[in-house]
């Protein structure tokens, strides 16, 4: 509101310079873009952020299925040979979501009906041999993570869709103010010729000031 009566005020004002209104149109086209464009571009790339990843969610949903599989021993009980097979089979981005959490050897049944032993990590502490629990998998047995949840992902496109608004702000607040400080250097040079003319006769008699 502010920016639109300076507008207003620099219409018709008799000591209005070219620069002030230029400046106040300057302020008035970056308040539009605040409140205008900005938000119409987060919503924008938050839409299609938020499609991108629910379609990923859906593909992720039909890839990874929840199978149960039985402890066999702690991991640390198993001989070298085994663990390095273990880690072969296992999905290590899902290991080092849990780096805190203690590592068995468990057997599982993949969809596909393949039978699969490898070091995972524990769903309780402490592991007891024989406990049954549950864990992702592809089809064909592999240990992957767990799926993206439909709402995290709608909570991801937001936060993308409000930091693509508040760069697209930041940035035109950049350059107004770059435009300003360059209209307050163009300014200062007029003034400095203007009293560069007039300075030597500054009041002197008959000189017309």
């Amino acid at each position: 509101m502010r920016t639109a009566m300076g507008v207003w005020r620099w219409r018709r004002n008799p000591l209005r310079r070219p620069t002030d209104l230029f400046e106040a149109w300057v302020a008035f086209a970056a308040l539009v873009c605040v409140l205008v464009v900005a938000p119409t571009i987060g919503w924008v790339a938050g839409l299609q952020v938020d499609g991108t990843l629910q379609q990923a969610a859906h593909e992720q949903r039909q890839e990874r299925h929840l199978v149960p599989a039985v402890v066999l021993r702690p991991a640390s009980e198993s001989g070298t040979a085994a663990q390095a097979s273990a880690s072969a089979s296992a999905d290590t981005s899902a290991q080092r979501t849990t780096p805190h959490r203690t590592q068995i050897v468990a057997s599982w049944t993949a969809p596909d009906g393949s039978s699969h032993q490898g070091t995972v990590p524990a769903a309780e502490e402490p592991p007891h041999p024989g406990e049954r629990f549950r864990i992702w998998t592809d089809a064909r047995g592999k240990v992957v993570g767990q799926p993206l949840d439909p709402s995290a992902a709608v909570f991801h496109a937001g936060m993308a869709g409000l930091a693509a608004a508040i760069c697209v702000a930041t940035l035109v607040e950049t350059v107004r103010r770059l435009v300003v400080r360059r209209l307050m250097h163009r300014r200062y040079i007029r003034l400095d010729r203007a009293w560069a003319a007039a300075g030597p006769d500054w009041g002197r008699a008959g000189a017309g000031s």
